[in-house]
């Protein structure tokens, strides 16, 4: 923390910083809290806990700050107040670990130890939803059993408001014995259990493998409600969703709040996954375009866009990264026009592609939701180039305790370059 005087080592060497891990804190701060989590010390799912939750955001938005400034980005009209969710229980999309160890006859399931490849060696998580994170030493104790026990690498758990699903990665096929081992730890704790023996689309019920005719609803068994909008959004266990749910609603209010889409207005939505933002934009405009690279993902929107009876909403696949070749593709990309506004939720990456070709679309303003500040403060720069102000800037603490950061800025266009 600022003013410490710790032991550390030097794990990285870069251009201009070094990255170091702590070894030992001679000269705490008067701000270091112990951390909740048993394993925090061990663990490196979370690098904050040590840190009080205030002081993370502070830390969080001055990180923000300094990238803007280093970037060349204007500085932000009005810093917004913070999106804070509950310290703990947030978790309910996670990839966790698995590996069994011979020497203490056990299975280990968790995230890897700081600054190591090696499992930490966890009895619990809070930082998960309490359905599964009060529960690892169970689930550990479970796997321990199975016939296939060396070849269970990673349990996926995706959560939503109507069920949980654990899903079993395995690298050899389960018995019968493992099945029904595993479908009856599913039911003393109410866990739909799935299991996956290769990629992403071998994903299915448990339930399946012994009987064919038992297979998942393909538009998904989960689904989260959007009350402020009306929607009920359903998704398969392997999709794209924000991991905090409770402050996904927050970021989706505050979204709307900022971007004000008017109900005679033509929204474009780019990177839209499964629709989370398009169909909130949807019911506060005229019409509103989702873009996505997955046509599966866009597939799922069109779904969600049925199921909750939303007819103004068009949705395409294509590549965000490569706007030149969706523009210059047979026909074009019918989707690439004027738009009164635009949202952007890119991934990490960012959205260098599409803010230098920002002028295809012409909105009067971009709302930019970021996962990763780094990027967002390089196309905030290029954006300048292009004629927007920064007009409010602010962080969204959707994974409280780890030093992940997700930022939402407001551009809009400057009447010079109208």
């Amino acid at each position: 923390m600022p003013g410490e005087v710790v032991m550390a080592r030097r794990l990285r060497v870069h251009r201009t910083y070094d990255e170091c891990g702590v070894i030992e804190v001679l000269e705490p701060s008067a701000d270091r809290i112990e951390p909740f989590c048993p394993h925090a010390k061990l663990c490196g799912g979370c690098s904050l806990q040590h840190m009080p939750q205030s002081l993370q955001l502070e830390h969080k938005q001055a990180v923000v700050l300094e990238l803007f400034k280093h970037a060349g980005a204007d500085v932000p009209e009005q810093v917004a107040p913070p999106l804070r969710s509950a310290p703990a229980g947030y978790r309910s999309k996670a990839r966790m670990g698995a590996r069994y160890v011979f020497k203490k006859e056990e299975t280990l399931v968790g995230f890897r130890e700081r600054f190591s490849s090696f499992l930490a060696d966890l009895s619990q998580c809070p930082i998960l939803i309490p359905a599964v994170g009060e529960h690892i030493t169970e689930l550990r104790a479970c796997l321990s059993q199975l016939s296939v026990r060396e070849a269970v690498p990673q349990v996926e758990l995706a959560a939503g408001e109507n069920a949980v699903i654990l899903i079993i990665r395995h690298l050899e096929p389960l018995a019968d014995g493992d099945i029904e081992l595993l479908e009856q730890f599913g039911r003393e704790h109410d866990f739909l259990m799935y299991g996956q023996s290769k990629g992403p689309d071998t994903v299915k019920p448990l339930a399946s493998y012994l009987d064919p005719e038992k297979v998942a609803d393909p538009a998904g068994e989960l689904f989260y409600e959007l009350p402020e909008f009306d929607l009920s959004m359903q998704f398969r266990p392997t999709d794209f969703t924000q991991v905090n749910m409770p402050l996904n609603r927050e970021m989706l209010s505050q979204a709307m709040a900022w971007l004000q889409p008017q109900a005679e207005e033509s929204v474009l939505d780019l990177f839209c996954g499964l629709g989370n933002f398009t169909l909130p934009l949807a019911r506060l405009s005229a019409q509103v375009s989702g873009v996505e690279g997955s046509l599966d993902m866009t597939s799922q929107a069109e779904h969600n866009a049925r199921k909750n009876g939303i007819d103004n909403v068009t949705f395409a696949a294509g590549d965000l990264f490569d706007i030149a070749a969706l523009r210059n593709a047979d026909g074009g990309a019918e989707w690439i026009r004027h738009y009164d506004k635009v949202l952007l939720d890119p991934p990490r990456a960012g959205a260098e592609d599409v803010v230098r070709s920002i002028g295809l679309f012409s909105p009067s303003a971009i709302l930019y939701v970021s996962c990763n500040p780094a990027t967002l403060a390089r196309d905030a720069a290029i954006l300048k180039t292009q004629g927007y102000r920064l007009r409010r800037l602010g962080i969204m603490d959707m994974f409280p305790q780890t030093a992940h950061v997700e930022s939402m800025a407001l551009f809009e266009k400057t009447e010079r370059s109208r």
